[in-house]
């Protein structure tokens, strides 16, 4: 089918958006290269699916947002679009679908992507200038498939025999190499309004828009998140043991499923470092590395739910930050009072700010990215992990779906937390500081965990 020439792609940068695309997809195939296909069709834990349907539904949302919606083309391949939508198929159901050997997906997503530059060189619009301007929905269907990749690395945490073996890991950087001695205190944020939300052009979703007033009142928060070390502390003080310091949500979850430490520690009687339940010591995989959770104390601790994380504010004495104090601490700047895009500041993220964009494999120890801290000096904000925040997930005032209700209104409500500042699994286009992430509190596949806050009020009168 011949696609007639729009009469001007408006501000958008066809090399540029070629390039971005390509840099992406190559990104996803090197992951999932070194793994067979046994591996990549097997459905390994039921809240994540096979890789090969994420692998699928990446290039279908490609083909339905810009060949179908924006030039009106039929499908690539029949019946793809119902085996790849994720409400028709929910998680659990996907290993049984018919799921495309891996030449059949090659041969699809290659067509897909010949179809999309197409497309691209057109400047085909569907009618829906706003869709196009500024590039709009190129940008959703890259960061699209770069948070499947984030799900796709969950899947490979999850591997164990054998692990996943990455082909290439970048070294983290060490706060001793920087001589840095790591102070592990709490940083105060005076009450005050700030303007949450993105705030300039470009890209972002509709949850983090409207920008708008919020009024918080005067907090401290940690300056860096919590770690292995003081999570294991949690632990060996009997922490997943004291129903008193759990929710009664989170201690039926604790009970269901006889949670003992956080996904990816587990027990080794022969390592006898530290005592752990049972005499046991406790050790962290990360891939395919593996250490005693002593040695990789200063670590910031991942895998862990809502509720452990919870549980342990309690355990400390301390709550989880709102999310309205997560950002305020992460973008307010009070010299100049205005939001920055990142923590540090406007130039966008790299290797010295924070720890993203997945080839680190693991978290970075804690004091390894001071140039990446924000104007009230907190650090590790974004990279490392997702950050549990107390905060349900919900529109701002104003808002608006677009450019369709699934990827935020239909998930609104008290179901969903928000987490907040990426982990080294998220591709840095994705780790904007108003970027909001959310989930079930009950889920540990993801790589998340937390830092802690209290009110300044209750510190004072606690003493």
């Amino acid at each position: 089918m011949e696609l007639e020439t729009a009469p001007a792609a408006a501000r958008v940068d066809r090399e540029a958006v070629a390039r971005r695309m390509a840099d992406v997809r190559q990104r996803t195939l090197e992951l999932i290269a070194v793994l067979d296909s046994a591996t990549l069709r097997r459905q390994h834990i039921p809240i994540l699916s096979p890789m090969v349907w994420d692998v699928g539904h990446i290039g279908n949302f490609e083909e339905q947002w810009i060949g179908q919606r924006l030039a009106g083309l039929p499908p690539v391949a029949d019946g793809y679009q119902k085996m790849f939508d994720p409400v028709a198929n929910p998680r659990p159901t996907r290993a049984a679908l018919p799921l495309p050997t891996g030449e059949e997906l090659a041969n699809y997503l290659g067509r897909v992507r010949e179809q999309t530059l197409r497309v691209l060189e057109s400047g085909a619009d569907g009618g829906e200038p706003r869709l196009v301007a500024d590039g709009f929905v190129y940008e959703m269907v890259v960061e699209h498939e770069e948070q499947h990749q984030e799900t796709l690395l969950q899947a490979m945490q999850v591997l164990s025999d054998p692990p996943y073996a990455p082909q290439h890991r970048r070294p983290l950087p060490s706060p001793r190499a920087l001589g840095r001695n790591v102070v592990q205190d709490m940083v105060r944020v005076d009450a005050g309004p700030f303007r949450m939300g993105w705030q300039r052009g470009g890209f972002a979703y509709d949850n983090e828009l409207p920008p708008h007033e919020v009024q918080v009142a005067a907090f401290e928060i940690d300056r860096f998140p919590v770690t292995h070390g003081d999570y294991l502390a949690f632990v060996q003080d009997g922490g997943y043991r004291r129903r008193e310091l759990w929710q009664p949500a989170g201690w039926a979850f604790r009970e269901q499923e006889a949670l003992e430490a956080p996904r990816h520690w587990q027990p080794a009687r022969s390592v006898g470092r530290i005592g752990a339940p049972f005499g046991e010591a406790w050790l962290a995989r990360f891939m395919d590395r593996i250490a005693p959770v002593e040695e990789v104390a200063d670590l910031p601790i991942v895998h862990v739910c809502y509720w452990e994380a919870d549980a342990y504010a309690r355990w400390a004495g301390k709550r989880l930050p709102t999310e309205a104090e997560w950002e305020k601490a992460a973008l307010w700047d009070p010299a100049t009072q205005r939001a920055r895009p990142w923590p540090w500041g406007e130039e966008p993220p790299d290797t010295t700010h924070a720890n993203l964009d997945q080839l680190g494999f693991a978290p970075a120890p804690i004091g390894a990215y001071p140039s990446g801290a924000s104007a009230y000096g907190v650090e590790q904000l974004v990279g490392d992990c997702w950050e549990w925040t107390s905060s349900d997930f919900g529109g701002y005032p104003g808002f608006e779906a677009y450019p369709y209700d699934d990827y935020s209104k239909s998930w609104f409500g008290s179901d969903y937390k928000v987490l907040r500042g990426a982990s080294w699994a998220t591709r840095p286009a994705v780790a904007r500081g108003t970027f909001r992430n959310w989930d079930y509190p009950i889920r540990r596949q993801i790589f998340a965990g937390f830092r802690l806050a209290q009110s300044v009020e209750a510190q004072v009168e606690g003493g």
